[in-house]
């Protein structure tokens, strides 16, 4: 088995495939331990699909999200009782999974670039820099522009845009006890996203994302909602852009012999951003999958994509939606929050793993989910 990619969606799989008793190799191109953009945020729903805990690298447990429309809009508090999304720093939660991994019988390997793929109907053979591998199956977990999407025949997906900076605690005057537990997001500022501020253990998270056609306009946005909170964009350090992959209808991500996973599958949620969720879901509907063709229950992967949209179809039609909602009317979204009980309803969304769907709700959720990316136009397609 080989799986290229280290981050959370191949470490995760390559860990249940070990933990089955197949024989796996990981591959990543970086030295570890390295770091990623990414804001750094590990839903509740998302955390329960990992068969291990992530205590170890949690920086921040945050049981609020405070939402507002605009710098100094309408404010509206998210609130469970209960933890929300747990704060860690990809340098951290990345070493850590492959951590598991190597524990649990994997062979990692890492500063190896893959240099070209061949699949073919008995399994797959991958060239690196440092010699050539064969293995029954692959999973590509190596990003959005990483060489597997392309071996599969997948087209680029469509992007969004995020800028993001580190403002050390107690820089600037920022007074950040109001994040010690609670994470803002603020929309209504840029255009196909938001804004938001996210506490980590030493530092505060700064960024915004957006459309793809925002990106020549992140730094402005960024620098506006530093402003709105006291800072300046010049008190950020490790200022980094990177793009968010957004799958397009009808991809392929799966062959007889290989599976894409994560951001390799373009499995990001299009209202949050977050990737988090979907790479823990797909590495899991992925190792069972492939622990059933290992078991002579199914004959090749062709299964995955159907697997994969009967857990995940709904969940991103609804994220569609709620896209939809905030772009063209941020008045009514706000509403709804501040309707008695809403906040609570979404706290629970936020925590609840739906991974089970019938084929009339998917129909329903495709449909849904289509009119909704249409109606967003050009941006969405």
């Amino acid at each position: 088995m080989i799986v290229v990619g280290a981050g959370p969606a191949g470490s995760t799989a390559a860990f249940r495939l070990a933990t089955e008793g197949a024989r796996v190799v990981v591959l990543d191109r970086q030295r570890f331990p390295r770091d990623k953009p990414c804001g750094g945020g590990v839903t509740v729903r998302g955390a329960r699909l990992l068969p291990f805990s992530i205590d170890p690298v949690v920086e921040r447990v945050v049981d609020r999200i405070n939402v507002t429309m605009g710098h100094h809009g309408p404010r509206r508090d998210v609130t469970a009782g209960s933890p929300l999304v747990y704060m860690t720093q990809r340098r951290r939660l990345d070493h850590f999974l492959i951590d598991q991994a190597i524990a649990a019988g994997v062979d990692f390997r890492d500063s190896t670039r893959v240099r070209a793929i061949d699949i073919h109907p008995g399994g797959v053979r991958v060239r690196t820099d440092h010699g050539t591998i064969t293995a029954a199956v692959l999973v590509g977990a190596d990003g959005a522009n990483g060489v597997t999407r392309a071996a599969l025949g997948a087209p680029e997906p469509s992007y969004a845009v995020a800028l993001e900076g580190n403002l050390p605690r107690g820089a600037s005057g920022f007074d950040d006890r109001d994040y010690e537990t609670a994470a803002l997001l603020e929309f209504a500022t840029v255009p196909g996203g938001y804004g938001w501020i996210f506490p980590k253990a030493d530092h505060t998270n700064f960024g915004v994302g957006g459309w793809l056609s925002e990106g020549p306009r992140l730094r402005a946005h960024l620098d506006e909602l530093c402003a709105a909170h006291g800072v300046t964009l010049g008190d950020l350090e490790h200022l980094r852009g990177h793009r968010l992959p957004i799958r397009r209808a009808g991809t392929p991500i799966a062959i007889p012999r290989a599976v894409l996973v994560g951001d390799a599958a373009g499995l990001v949620d299009p209202f949050s951003g977050d990737g988090m969720y979907e790479a823990f879901l797909s590495s899991k509907i992925a190792a069972e999958t492939i622990t059933d063709l290992l078991a002579g229950e199914v004959r090749d992967l062709s299964g995955y994509p159907e697997r994969l949209g009967a857990a995940l179809e709904p969940h991103m039609a609804g994220a569609w939606v709620a896209k939809l909602m905030i772009e063209r009317s941020p008045a009514v979204m706000m509403g709804i929050l501040h309707v008695p009980g809403m906040t609570r309803v979404v706290a629970e969304r936020m925590g609840r793993v739906d991974s089970d769907h019938g084929p009339f709700t998917r129909r329903v959720a495709r449909v849904v989910g289509r009119r909704a990316r249409r109606a967003l136009g050009a941006h969405a397609a």
